[in-house]
């Protein structure tokens, strides 16, 4: 009787061949759904808190001014009194009608009266910087206002 000694297979392994294709589509994938940030925050906003929130329909319609000091960073540079942020830059009140007047060449013909302009403002902004930006605002046919806050906790 001659006894057979089993050999120990080898196992396979698993084919790398597919895995870039893996990588190729995961990759598109984020390419295609990730947004990426329009600008970068300047001012400090802590936002106040509201017992009533509503979410905004359509973001691509809404064009964000933020309200409040600038960071530690850029105090030395710009003080600490409130500042007005359009877009990657400080502006003044009498740069709105600029930002508005850009902002709605960038919409179709139908979506230009649907304009929203939201407010990031700090909680601790003084409320006549408010109204003098909203009076502008009015100047410049830009009527639908957004407030920005944060969801108040009911404990």
């Amino acid at each position: 009787m001659k006894l057979n000694k089993k050999k120990k297979k080898m196992s396979g392994g698993f084919s790398t061949s597919s895995m870039s294709d893996i990588v190729f589509m995961l990759l598109f994938f984020f390419m295609v759904t990730t947004t990426m940030r329009d600008e970068e925050i300047m001012v400090q906003i802590k936002l106040p808190e509201a017992s009533e929130i509503a979410k905004l329909e359509r973001k691509d319609l809404t064009s964000y001014i933020n309200m409040g000091q600038p960071l530690p960073a850029l105090q030395s540079q710009f003080g600490t009194d409130t500042r007005l942020q359009l877009n990657d830059s400080y502006k003044t009140i009498n740069d709105i009608r600029d930002f508005v007047a850009a902002k709605r060449e960038q919409l179709s013909e139908a979506d230009k009266q649907k304009l929203t302009i939201a407010f990031k403002i700090d909680e601790g902004t003084k409320m006549g910087v408010v109204t003098d930006v909203k009076q502008e605002l009015r100047r410049c046919q830009a009527l639908k206002i957004n407030y920005l806050a944060n969801k108040a906790n009911r404990n």
